[in-house]
């Protein structure tokens, strides 16, 4: 059974860092991209970052660039999402999922084909 484990979420200042963690299982870990996804109140959910298992290489939405940092731990199949310098507009219910392929570049929700559980942040002013 595929499972993704998201955990990490939680309430903190603007200008504040989170680290949020994807702990995967049932499935072989380098054949699938693994994708940070989020959703506000009353918005759509986006993607946030994938990081891609065919080349390493990650993706990040222009919102996020430059203060979110995927990484992933192949020994414990975990990916993590550090996330600095957070803004109000960060404030989501945050998701890890599986994408189809190994190539995270497809960052996209319709490339999903299993979500974790979201784990909520939440950023105050």
């Amino acid at each position: 059974e595929v499972q993704l484990q998201a955990s990490g979420g939680g309430l903190v200042q603007a200008g504040g860092s989170l680290r949020l963690s994807c702990a995967a299982s049932g499935f072989t870990f380098d054949d699938h991209a693994i994708g940070w996804f989020r959703q506000a109140p009353g918005k759509e959910r986006e993607a946030v970052s994938c990081i891609s298992k065919s080349d390493g290489m990650a993706y990040y939405a222009d919102s996020v660039k430059g203060r979110f940092t995927s990484s992933s731990e192949n020994t414990k199949n975990t990916v993590y999402l550090q996330m600095n310098s957070l803004k109000s507009d960060d404030t989501a219910v945050y998701y890890c999922a599986r994408l189809m392929s190994a190539s995270g570049y497809q960052c996209y929700t319709d490339q999903v084909d299993y979500w974790g559980q979201g784990t909520l942040v939440t950023v105050s002013s």
